[in-house]
């Protein structure tokens, strides 16, 4: 198998003229963000996946590409771009892995979000610049070992200590916990009402152990949060929002950036399929010319056009406010399903080939399992979609 340092090779596929679509700021992002993947992550990444570690020096990289909330205010250290900026940027960033995608969007949707959403101005002032320039590294504690699709179901909780609250509780599946600064850290109150509060990692009693053995998104690091009679400062904790409202608008705007990821993800097995189809020869010609590989390539092109049409119009609504979670829950759905075909029709156009690291599809393939199940499951999704056309909650 081959260690040396690839050359990224990708070229954008776009059968629909989206493009056309965009903005010149856009593309002027998105080229950016482009160039620093194949520059910065590309020639590394399967060497970090292979030995299951983060390449964390890259989360420096991220924020000076503008990838940490590039779609929250410059004053508070993000962007100051528009919704489709934000698409873009996530999507570049997982055509090179999903795990890298996974490190911005935790960043800016999961606790620069809801920092500035919820959080007072004192917390927005002493977070946020530190989170966007990469000073901090955070992470977000929603699920726990035995609270995935049903968050509402957590224990972690907190009591009142006078000028502190007193958390107890464990979250499990937390993207970049072992390295974080600082966690958003949701649990309910004594009332029963969840809340959500900033708590820093140099807290006493708080310790987060990383989770080892991963097949997937093994160049993303991925841990516990576990809290045992940690103090929390009572300004630390969000002022007004009670309930799953605040963690679930989070999970929106993620949900929004995954949507966009999974595209490139698809893209980059695409790009290697073709290429691939037209150098490799059997039976006397390149086996792009046989009829079932353009059968294959042809479908996947298909599908990979149709979910750069959802994300932009997705991307159009969300920019006037008007995306709703439900339209959120069936892109993120589509497109990572989609990307999971996608990546299994070019492995097998790379034939024994596509089995090893010289080409990106297994890492891509092994990344989608757990996107498709992250951030909502396959089959939750299905179900907001399903409550959605019928009016009928099926989780009750």
């Amino acid at each position: 198998m081959n260690h040396s340092v690839k050359t990224d090779q990708y070229t954008h596929h776009d059968h629909y003229g989206v493009d056309e679509l965009l903005d010149s700021d856009h593309l002027l992002a998105r080229d950016a963000v482009r160039a620093w993947v194949k520059q910065e992550v590309s020639p590394i990444i399967e060497s970090y996946a292979e030995k299951g570690e983060c390449p964390t020096h890259l989360f420096k990289g991220l924020a000076e590409i503008g990838a940490f909330g590039p779609s929250l205010p410059t004053e508070y250290g993000g962007g100051g771009m528009d919704e489709i900026a934000y698409g873009v940027i996530m999507q570049e960033l997982e055509r090179g892995d999903s795990g890298i995608r996974s490190m911005a969007s935790v960043q800016g949707s999961l606790v620069m979000y809801p920092i500035f959403r919820y959080g007072s101005e004192a917390q927005k002032k002493k977070y946020l610049p530190k989170l966007g320039s990469g000073e901090f590294i955070g992470c977000f504690g929603l699920t726990e070992p035995d609270h995935g699709s049903n968050p509402g179901g957590m224990t972690t909780n907190i009591k009142d200590d006078g000028d502190a609250y007193i958390l107890n509780g464990a979250k499990m599946w937390i993207t970049n916990s072992p390295v974080a600064d600082l966690a958003v850290v949701w649990a309910k109150d004594e009332e029963g009402a969840i809340r959500g509060m900033v708590v820093e990692s140099d807290s006493k009693g708080f310790s987060a152990p990383e989770i080892h053995g991963k097949w997937s998104l093994r160049a993303s690091i991925t841990g516990e949060l576990v809290f045992e009679d940690v103090r929390v400062p009572k300004e630390n904790v969000f002022p007004e929002i009670k309930g799953l409202k605040g963690p679930l608008s989070c999970l929106s705007k993620a949900r929004y950036g995954i949507a966009w990821g999974a595209v490139g993800a698809a893209l980059d097995c695409y790009d290697s399929a073709l290429r691939y189809s037209l150098e490799r020869e059997q039976f006397g010609k390149p086996i792009g010319q046989f009829q079932l590989t353009q059968k294959k390539l042809a479908e996947m092109i298909t599908e990979i056009t149709k979910a750069q049409l959802l994300v932009w119009r997705l991307g159009t609504l969300a920019n006037k406010g008007k995306a709703t979670p439900a339209q959120i829950s069936m892109a993120k759905r589509n497109n990572v399903h989609m990307a999971l075909e996608v990546a299994r029709e070019a492995r097998q156009i790379h034939g024994g080939m596509g089995i090893t690291n010289e080409y990106p599809i297994m890492r891509h393939m092994m990344n989608l399992e757990t996107v498709l199940t992250y951030e909502g499951t396959h089959d939750i999704h299905l179900l907001i979609t399903g409550m959605e056309v019928t009016g009928l909650n099926a989780f009750k």
